[in-house]
């Protein structure tokens, strides 16, 4: 019963101030400049229950540094931060003193990095010490590698870690969904030689406070940077043109990001000239900054899925009707939301054309000249994208 153990009155107050911290949360979806639709509204309550998953996961769950386990961020269930369509991401808590290694097989995703970064103004952390790239990781004939996180120098595969280190994250970006293989990796702590010991109250009392702080702080965090782009719509701007705070971002390529606003009967048109790059994507969501349901909707596309003009130009639409065309980005009942492309491993980063019009207009100015798509087409373009999940994710 209540009070038979002494720390019964600090856990329950901590759960109850979790409890409340979680109520309060709900205000930031009616604090925003979030547009007022059903759907809006809906995915940002959906948003904040999403997120609840990740702070206990990285604040209570997986936060031990001694005792770190690769877990994946996002998926298409849990998202935030404009997570890449293309990507599995996996992480665990480290630190500066001890020396981990990472091993397993490495997979065969167009873009991998491992990054090693310190704790920083942003709830994802903030400067970068240091990172491994696919093309950098040496592996054994079966694929199999191992790295050393360490403030020591080690022989091969060896990240430096600082001081301050604090998180890794892995990433892998998916060119071609139906043929690339995910990686298999464990992350061990070789300096912690003591048991990991039972979970203790004052352990989840902290675990517990700490979560609720990093609900609220990410989901703010992010409602603030979406609405910096808001503010100059249908336009692309480098990140660090409107942020500054140094985060774990995507190594190897600056993010051009746009904020996209596109009313039914509009249409957005994006052209550019893909540049040389080790792999090239567009990402496509909402205002609350997370991808639309990429198993099943037609929200992304990259340098192995998009087809390019004979010209070499990249052509875009977003329209709430199909434009039977093949790189069509479908809002999903969206008006608002953001466009991120990344060009990785080139030395230019062009930045696309973008042009509002009727979609009405769009027969008489495009399709005379560009390629189109038929309805079989489109539909096994779809029935592909949930393939290349299902293997992906293992589900």
């Amino acid at each position: 019963m209540y009070g038979d153990n002494k720390n019964d009155e600090l856990l329950a107050s901590t759960w109850n101030d979790f409890c409340d911290h979680l109520k309060s949360a709900g205000n930031l979806i009616f604090d925003s400049k979030s547009p007022p639709e059903d759907i809006e509204r809906a995915k940002g309550f959906r948003l904040l229950s999403r997120n609840i998953a990740l702070a206990l996961q990285f604040k209570l769950e997986n936060a031990d540094p001694h005792y770190p386990e690769l877990i994946h961020y996002f998926d298409p269930v849990r998202k935030q931060g404009g997570d890449n369509s293309d990507a599995i991401y996996h992480g665990a808590p480290i630190n500066g003193t001890d020396t981990y290694t990472i091993k397993g097989y490495l997979g065969t995703a167009k873009y991998i990095a491992i990054t090693v970064l310190e704790d920083g103004a942003t709830p994802w952390g903030g400067k970068v010490v240091g990172a491994l790239f696919k093309n950098q990781i040496i592996v054994d004939d079966h694929g199999n590698f191992e790295i050393t996180l360490s403030p020591e120098e080690h022989a091969k595969n060896w990240i430096k870690t600082s001081p301050a280190s604090w998180r890794v994250t892995i990433r892998q970006f998916f060119g071609d969904w139906g043929e690339e293989e995910p990686m298999d990796a464990t992350i061990d702590c070789l300096t912690q030689i003591e048991q990991k010991s039972e979970v203790i109250p004052s352990e989840v009392i902290v675990g517990l406070s700490e979560s609720a702080k990093w609900l609220t702080d990410s989901i703010e965090y992010w409602i603030k940077m979406i609405d910096r782009w808001k503010d100059k719509p249908n336009e692309f701007f480098f990140y660090r043109e409107l942020d500054k705070n140094q985060i774990d971002a995507t190594p190897g390529g600056e993010p051009l990001i746009c904020y996209w606003s596109v009313d039914e009967g509009e249409a957005l048109v994006l052209r550019v000239y893909p540049p040389e790059a080790n792999y090239w994507s567009v990402e496509f969501g909402s205002y609350w900054w997370e991808t639309l349901d990429y198993r099943y909707r037609l929200c992304s596309t990259n340098s192995e899925h998009a087809v390019i003009e004979d010209s070499g130009e990249l052509l875009i639409v977003v329209s709430h009707e199909d434009p039977q065309i093949p790189n069509w980005l479908d809002p999903s009942g969206h008006k608002e939301g953001y466009i991120t492309l990344r060009w990785i491993g080139s030395k230019v980063y062009p930045k696309p054309k973008v042009t509002l019009t009727e979609f009405s207009s769009l027969k008489k100015e495009l399709f005379k000249e560009v390629k189109t798509i038929s309805v079989d087409e489109r539909n096994n373009q779809i029935k592909d994208r949930r393939a290349g999940v299902l293997k992906r994710f293992r589900i």
